[in-house]
C-alpha cells in the first residue's frame, strides 16, 4: 500500500536521512488531533486482529479530547500485554501494556501466588500522538504503559494484573485476566527459546504464535519487521504509514507475549519517521527493553543479556545496510565499537553466544545479502566465534553451512553437528514468522528434512555500498523452506554443552535440526 501523494515525493525520500524526514515531517504535514473511543479500539479496530489483515484507515471512528475525560476508568480495558527482560533475566522482568484512553495512576500488582498480589508497582505512561493526514487517515493517540520489575528472585514463578485508578487486577471481577512469568534460573540449566522475524499481523502470524506457545520457551526472539506499520519498509515517509496496525500486533501476540518475554529488535519496516529524527520514537514508547546497550535511548534494538550458559545479543541492522541506507552510519560506529567488546566478554562467560538482527549476512531469496553486515560485523563473528546468527528480513527459512572467511568452512548436513572453534559461524534465516512469503531464485529447489536434495551451487547476489546487486554464485545454502515457520532451540549445558537447533513448520512438523558443540 503506498500513499504516493502524501508527505514527501518519493524521489526526495530516497535522498533523505531518517532525521531529514522527520524534520520534514514535522514542518509540512497536518496535525489534526483526534482520539480512538474505547469502543473502537476494544471494538472496531481489534475485532477480528487475529483473524485476517488489519482494517483500512478509513474503518476508523474519533471522538474528541474531552470525551476520553468522561470515561471512567473501570470501563477502560488493558489489551496488548507483552513482557521483555532487564538487563539481567533472573532478577528484572518488564511488563508493557495499552490502554485505549488516557488513564490515571497505572499500575502492576505481583506477587507469588495468583490470590496474593499485594506488592504493588507504579507505571510509567508513554503517550504517542500520530498526526493526520487529510483524505488518508484520521490522527491517533495511543497509550503505552511499562512497569519496571527489580529484585526478583531467580527461577520464581510471578503472578501479575495490570490496572489503574478504577481497575483493580486483584478484585474478583477481573481475576480472570491475571498472568503469569518465571525469571530466569539462578545457574545454567536446560531450557527452549523460539525465534522468527517478519511476522506483521495475519491467519498465519496467529497460527505460528499457537504453535510457538506449545514449545514452552523461556522467552522468543524477534528478529525485526515487527507489526509493518510502517508498510514498505524503505526507511520513506512515502512508505505508507498506519499506527493501528501495532494495537492489531499487541492484541493478537497477548497470548504468548504476556507470559513469554519477547525480545524484539529493529527491521527496515521498524523506522518510523513519524516520531523522532532517527525514526525510534516509536519503538521507544511501545517496547521496554533491557538497557544494556552502548545507548538505549538512541539504538533501542541493540542489547544484551544472558540466559543460563547462552549469551544473546540485538543489533540494529539499519545502522549497516547497504540495501536500504536511510539510517546508514547513524551510530557513528559506536554499535560496532560496542558489539566487539560485549562479544569478547560473552565468550569468556558462557558457553555459547546467539546474535540476532535482523538484515541477512547470508542469504538466496529476495533481498539476498547485505555486503554492510557482512564487511562490519562478520570479522568479529569470526574473532570471537559467534555459534549462531539469526536473521530475519527474507520471508523464508534458509540455512547455511558452517561459514568461515565468508566461505564454507565445513558442510553442516541435515541432522549434523558442528563445532564454531574448528568449522565456522552457522547463519540461519527465520523470516518465515506470519507475513506473506518470498522464493528463491528461478531453478533453485528447496532443501528440508524428508525433501534433502543434493548440494548444488545458487546464482544469487549481495548488496553493495552503491546499492548495486553484486552477483555472485555460491555454495553455502544449505537447507532452503519457503513456509511459515520458526527456530526451536533447546540449550543444554553441563559436562558436554550444545545447542539443539531445529526449524519448526507452521503445522508443528520439523524441517531442519542440527546441534552446536564447542570444542568436540
Amino acid at each position: 500500500m503506498d500513499l504516493p501523494d502524501v508527505g514527501i515525493p518519493p524521489r526526495l525520500a530516497r535522498r533523505m536521512s531518517m532525521a531529514e524526514q522527520y524534520e520534514y515531517l514535522r514542518t509540512k504535514l497536518s496535525r489534526r488531533r483526534a482520539l480512538v473511543t474505547a469502543g473502537a479500539v476494544a471494538g472496531g479496530l481489534l475485532t477480528g486482529g487475529c483473524a485476517g489483515d488489519p482494517p483500512s484507515p478509513s474503518s476508523r471512528r474519533t471522538a474528541s479530547p474531552s470525551a476520553a475525560a468522561k470515561v471512567h476508568g473501570s470501563v477502560v480495558a488493558p489489551f496488548g500485554r507483552h513482557l521483555a527482560f532487564g538487563a539481567d533475566p533472573k532478577t528484572q522482568m518488564r511488563i508493557s501494556w495499552q490502554v485505549p484512553l488516557a488513564v490515571k495512576k497505572p499500575y502492576v500488582r505481583i506477587g507469588t501466588r495468583p490470590d496474593d498480589l499485594s506488592r504493588r508497582i507504579e507505571a510509567e505512561v508513554r503517550a504517542l500522538h500520530t498526526p493526520g493526514v487529510t483524505g488518508i487517515r484520521a490522527a491517533l493517540d495511543q497509550y503505552y504503559l511499562h512497569a519496571a520489575l527489580d529484585g526478583l528472585r531467580p527461577g520464581t514463578t510471578y503472578y501479575y494484573g495490570v490496572g489503574h485508578d478504577g481497575l483493580d487486577p486483584a478484585a474478583a471481577a477481573h481475576r480472570s485476566t491475571i498472568a503469569s512469568f518465571r525469571t530466569a534460573p539462578a545457574g545454567p540449566e536446560k531450557f527452549v527459546f523460539t525465534a522468527f522475524g517478519d511476522q506483521g499481523v495475519s491467519k498465519a502470524a496467529a497460527a505460528n504464535d499457537h504453535i510457538l506457545l506449545r514449545q514452552d520457551p523461556a522467552f522468543h526472539l524477534h528478529a525485526g519487521d515487527i507489526c509493518y506499520a510502517n508498510v514498505n519498509g524503505r526507511g520513506e515517509e512515502s512508505d505508507g504509514y498506519d499506527p493501528s496496525y501495532w494495537d492489531l500486533f499487541l492484541k493478537q501476540n497477548e497470548e504468548v507475549a504476556r507470559s513469554v518475554p519477547w525480545m524484539v529488535t529493529t527491521g527496515n519496516h521498524d523506522m518510523e519517521a513519524w516520531y523522532s529524527p532517527d525514526g525510534y520514537g516509536g519503538q521507544l514508547a511501545r517496547w521496554s527493553l533491557p538497557d544494556s546497550g552502548f545507548d538505549p535511548r538512541s539504538a533501542p534494538g541493540v542489547y544484551a543479556f544472558t540466559y543460563g550458559n547462552v549469551g544473546f545479543v540485538a543489533l540494529d541492522a539499519n545502522d549497516v545496510s547497504y540495501e536500504i541506507p536511510a539510517n546508514l552510519g547513524y551510530t557513528g560506529g559506536k554499535q560496532t565499537a560496542w558489539l566487539d567488546g560485549k562479544l569478547g566478554e560473552l565468550r569468556r562467560s558462557v558457553d555459547f553466544v546467539v546474535v540476532f538482527f535482523h538484515h541477512c549476512a547470508y542469504s538466496t531469496s529476495s533481498h539476498a545479502s547485505d555486503g554492510g553486515v557482512r564487511e562490519e560485523w562478520l570479522p568479529l563473528f569470526e574473532k570471537h566465534q559467534v555459534d549462531l546468527v539469526i536473521n530475519g528480513h527474507n520471508h523464508v527459512y534458509e540455512r547455511t553451512d558452517a561459514i568461515k572467511g565468508d566461505a564454507v568452512g565445513r558442510p553442516v548436513p541435515i541432522g549434523a553437528s558442528t563445532d564454531p572453534t574448528r568449522d565456522g559461524t552457522v547463519y540461519v534465516t527465520a523470516g518465515g514468522g506470519g507475513k506473506d512469503l518470498y522464493g528463491f531464485p528461478a531453478g533453485v529447489k528447496e532443501s528440508y528434512e524428508g525433501q534433502v536434495r543434493d548440494r548444488e551451487s545458487v546464482d544469487t547476489f549481495r548488496w553493495t555500498k552503491s546499492r548495486a546487486a553484486d552477483k555472485e554464485t555460491v555454495e553455502w545454502s544449505r537447507v532452503r523452506y519457503r513456509g511459515f515457520s520458526f527456530l526451536q532451540v533447546e540449550a543444554e549445558s553441563g559436562t558436554a554443552p550444545r545447542l539443539k537447533v531445529s526449524a519448526l513448520a507452521q503445522n508443528g512438523d520439523r524441517i531442519d535440526h542440527f546441534e552446536v558443540r564447542r570444542g568436540t
